[in-house]
């Protein structure tokens, strides 16, 4: 039998002692023996934070997300390996996916944030802050990496989606991570983390696993860490409270198994094409996983019309459903992970039996293909529904963590709402409807206790993700019962890993310190013109004044001609009464283009193409007469990938376009983009 290593300062050092033996959940056969005994933890913190944690906030972000493309790319390429060593843990092909490759997804996804992202180690928060009349004080805000480790204790359901989630986010950050996942599951997790540190694409130290007992895993935790829990909420609430976690004030993200719920809209009769995807709906999120996932729906909301039927439905779909071993043709459903959480859930259907009634299944027997229902841990899907509505409390308040849903039926749209509320927040609800004011009122009203709400109907099915799917770019976690955290969300999430520290000072002083020119700050005159220096040769600030133009009636017109803007406040004189313009004005983008047709440098040179707009104000209006010139400053410089190695070298610059009159004041003020080519062409 396999002894799991636990990946501590770049080594694998299989834990002493008897350890916790893992089950294959199909056959019940011995796979492997899990121990933490004899793992100095505290030298996992200390490396990471040294080592691992050096190497990453040395990285730009750039550069982090980079890495995290090619882990994403190898493991994308070796994808296969994880198959067979999946389907021990009771899942099928179709539960892998979701889980090895909506795993790697996530490192996808959050590789693509750092387009969103400086070229620097740390990033800049919000707007400059003017603080003093003259303009030589001001504000800003700064994120840094936090200086210490994400510690991450996962769940059993997802041992590698759960697992990459999370090490994606805190890697861009810049935060290296010990893991520690579930141990009943561990085994699949390892063999994963052996193909990431065989790879060497992630810096020492960046990711460390512990398989096993948690032990004193939170008894080093210090200002520095990030703590990140996804289980039942009740062993999160626990290890909210861990002295460490208290004394320390260590962020802690509570992402709890919450009693999720699914509405039929009362406009979703039988034989509109929104039943039948409820129907479809239901029945995946019992069956995949075998219903072990955090947002899969425990409630039911069924308009009382509609229950008889629907439950009818959902009965005929789930008798279709084939279980046993996942390897074998036309089986849809394997088993639960082991036979303790079998258990487990049967403990919890009888709780629900107080004030329900099994119509569908029987939680102990099962007719199982190609395996033994008894040494694996299956389980039939149990289909329930409530016997009073009213009086129900145990269907809003008790979890079984497997293939079981309660049916129950609702009479408004606000007694569904109120009826969603009563599992005291959840990670994620969703309706299906094809009635907009039926959406509105539900999601409008809902939304304050849930994390993500899903709105399906026929025009979105059939490319929904569908309810129980969390996406990297959208916040996931949610209020109250499922732990009031927020595990995802682009770079939402990405800040959970950094510290905002407002910065005060001269601009010119910020602007050094952010990497980006901050209004007010001295504007060196660039020589020479700026879009004749490479990328490497310009520097914040750089800025050219231009010459100035002298607006004419004549170029309002002719601007009207070309671009066909005959709005009236440009071309027609008399209608300007009532308008808080005295005199035909200039077009807005007359000013932008006449802009760059003062700042532009005509002649070839670094400069590739202009990139877009990124912002565009026009704040003063400009009548025939008045004098424009145009302040061009260096705003930002993000360096560009390669994607071929025979590509031109590149990076992006975004300049400040300041547009002012006669009177030294701005009419307009734009951030545009351009391409620049590198001085050092050098391959990769």
């Amino acid at each position: 039998m396999k002894q799991l290593g636990n990946l501590v300062k770049n080594r694998w050092i299989e834990g002493t002692g008897e350890g916790t033996t893992l089950y294959n959940a199909i056959n019940g056969v011995p796979v492997a023996l899990a121990s933490t005994d004899g793992i100095d933890i505290k030298a996992m913190y200390d490396y990471a934070r040294s080592t691992g944690g050096f190497a990453l906030r040395k990285m730009t972000f750039q550069e982090r997300g980079i890495m995290l493309k090619k882990l994403a790319l190898h493991l994308h390429s070796i994808k296969h390996k994880f198959y067979t060593v999946s389907s021990e843990t009771g899942a099928t092909k179709i539960d892998s996916w979701i889980d090895i490759e909506g795993g790697i997804g996530n490192l996808f996804a959050n590789a693509s944030l750092r387009r969103k992202l400086p070229d620097t180690s740390f990033a800049v928060d919000g707007d400059f802050i003017p603080l003093s009349k003259e303009g030589t004080f001001g504000g800003h805000h700064i994120l840094v990496p936090k200086e210490g480790v994400a510690v991450h204790i996962n769940a059993y359901n997802f041992p590698i989606w759960g697992m990459l989630e999370k090490i994606s986010v805190n890697l861009l950050a810049g935060v290296p991570a010990i893991v520690k996942p579930a141990t009943v599951t561990s085994f699949l997790t390892e063999y994963m983390v052996r193909e990431i540190h065989a790879s060497g694409i992630l810096p020492q130290g960046a990711l460390q696993l512990v398989c096993g007992s948690a032990r004193d895993l939170l008894d080093f935790v210090d200002e520095r860490d990030v703590v990140t829990f996804t289980g039942s909420a009740s062993t999160g609430q626990v290890l909210k409270v861990h002295p460490g976690i208290v004394q320390n004030s260590v962020p802690f993200n509570l992402e709890a198994d919450s009693l999720n719920a699914a509405i039929l809209g009362p406009d979703a009769g039988p034989g509109t094409p929104e039943f039948d995807l409820f129907v479809k709906e239901i029945r995946n999120e019992m069956t995949v996983k075998c219903g072990q996932k955090c947002t899969a729906v425990r409630r039911i909301m069924v308009p009382e019309q509609h229950i008889d039927v629907f439950q009818e439905q959902l009965i005929s779909q789930l008798s279709k459903v084939v279980i046993g071993d996942p390897s074998l043709e036309g089986v849809r459903m394997g088993a639960l992970v082991g036979q303790i959480q079998r258990e487990d859930v049967r403990a919890q259907i009888a709780i629900l039996q107080e004030e329900s009634e099994i119509v569908f299944g029987s939680p102990d027997e099962v007719d199982v293909r190609g395996a033994d229902s008894e040494k694996g841990a299956f389980m039939s899907p149990i289909l329930m529904r409530v016997k009073n509505v009213n009086a129900a409390v145990k269907v809003h308040d008790v979890e079984a963590f497997g293939p079981v849903s309660t049916i129950m039926p609702y009479a408004t749209v606000s007694e569904a709402v109120d009826l969603s509320k009563k599992g005291r927040g959840s990670l994620c609800c969703s309706i299906t409807t094809h009635d907009r004011q039926v959406a509105t009122e539900f999601v409008r009203n809902a939304a304050s206790m849930h994390g993500r709400i899903l709105v399906l109907d026929r025009e979105s099915a059939k490319e929904s993700t569908g309810h129980g799917s969390p996406l990297p770019l959208l916040v996931h976690g949610g209020p109250g019962r499922a732990g009031g955290g927020e595990e995802m969300g682009g770079l939402r999430g990405i800040r959970h890993y950094m510290q905002r520290t407002a910065i005060q000072g001269h601009p010119s002083m910020l602007t050094a310190i952010t990497e980006q020119y901050q209004p007010g700050a001295v504007q060196p005159e660039s020589d020479p013109h700026v879009f004749r220096k490479h990328f490497e040769e310009l520097n914040i600030g750089d800025t050219v004044t231009t010459a100035k133009h002298t607006v004419t009636e004549a170029d309002i017109t002719n601007f009207a001609n070309v671009s066909g803007d005959n709005f009236y406040a440009h071309v027609d004189e008399t209608s300007l009464e009532g308008t808080i313009f005295e005199q035909r004005v200039a077009h807005g983008y007359f000013i932008l283009s006449k802009a760059a047709g003062l700042f532009v440098e005509p002649k070839k040179g670094p400069v590739l193409l202009n990139y877009g707009i990124e912002e565009c104000r026009f704040t003063k209006p400009v009548y025939p007469g008045a004098t424009i010139g145009v302040r061009l400053t260096v705003k930002e410089k993000i360096s560009q990938e390669r994607r071929e190695p025979e590509d031109i070298a590149k990076g992006i610059v975004k300049y400040l376009v300041d547009v002012y009159d006669d009177t030294d004041e701005t009419v307009a003020i734009a951030t545009i983009l351009t391409m620049v080519k590198c001085l050092d062409q050098t391959p990769d």
